[in-house]
């Protein structure tokens, strides 16, 4: 047996009921001495996008080889594949294959992808073969478990298909026209309320803004300016007044907009994704 890989799980399941316990049982009954940690299971249900986006986040930080088990899975026993990907830098994704591998195909690179064959990687008995709604448990945990533990090889999975066949969500590259930078909100920080951006804040670099310098922000919702303002560009928080709204340079060196020891998400009434476009102009 190989060396046991690192099992991470992110999910929309919450911890209210005992779904999280079922799915993390049947990995400890295929090996109990498997290592498993809980990314997240509070992704907004249904929400792709976010399972996409969160599943990027963390991985780089995590030691190669390390399994990620994503599952925000709507279309749960419908003709979506099921797969495990190989990025390009080494992590194994066990995931339906419904857009959430869209940022890390961007970014990360995939290598190769696979199919996962159920009549020989999919949990049988204990009362789990007349049901299709659960494929965290019987089918992306059992699986995921299986390869973590070396039960089962990368190409015992199952069918390798084209990279190129991977479904993707729209993402929308920054762009700079003149002394203007357009880009998304891409997520925000739930707990706090902050708004990340996908402007590398080398892009501000590039046009000569520099800490303490103000910029002027419009935030439009399909096309329509929901907000408008100038901001100071701060290091940290702690660089304004609290209840002022600030730019900052966030951990993954993306723009983005805060309250000082508030919820800029909730006062401004903004949220993220695709629909959400920023427009940020040097002041003056």
């Amino acid at each position: 047996m190989s060396e046991r890989k690192i099992m991470v799980f992110q999910t929309d399941f919450g911890c209210k009921d005992s779904t999280v316990s079922a799915m993390y049982g049947v990995v400890k009954s295929v090996d109990r001495n498997l290592e498993i940690i809980t990314g997240t299971h509070d992704l907004p249900p249904f929400d792709i996008w976010s399972a996409s986006y969160r599943l990027w986040q963390a991985m780089r930080f995590w030691p190669e080889g390390t399994v990620f088990v994503s599952v925000v899975d709507p279309g749960v026993g419908t003709a979506r594949k099921a797969c495990v990907a190989l990025t390009e830098d080494g992590y194994y994704i066990v995931t339906p294959d419904n857009g959430s591998l869209t940022h890390v195909l961007h970014d990360n690179g995939i290598k190769e992808v696979r199919e996962i064959d159920e009549t020989v990687n999919r949990l049988r008995g204990k009362g789990t073969d007349g049901t299709s709604v659960f494929h965290g448990r019987d089918l992306f945990g059992y699986c995921a478990a299986k390869l973590a533990a070396g039960i089962i090889s990368f190409e015992e999975v199952g069918p390798v298909y084209d990279v190129s066949q991977i479904v993707t969500l729209p993402v929308e590259e920054p762009s700079v026209n003149g002394d203007e930078i357009t880009g998304i909100i891409e997520i925000d920080d739930p707990n706090f309320g902050n708004l990340f951006t996908n402007i590398p804040t080398e892009m501000l670099t590039a046009m000569g803004i520099d800490y303490g310098e103000s910029m002027r922000i419009q935030i439009l919702y399909e096309d329509d300016i929901v907000f408008e303002r100038t901001m100071p560009f701060v290091k940290t928080f702690g660089d304004e007044a609290e209840g002022k709204p600030v730019l900052y340079n966030n951990e993954l060196l993306k723009l983005s907009l805060a309250v000082s020891q508030g919820s800029f998400a909730e006062r401004f009434h903004i949220g993220f994704g695709g629909g959400w476009k920023i427009i940020v102009r040097k002041d003056g």
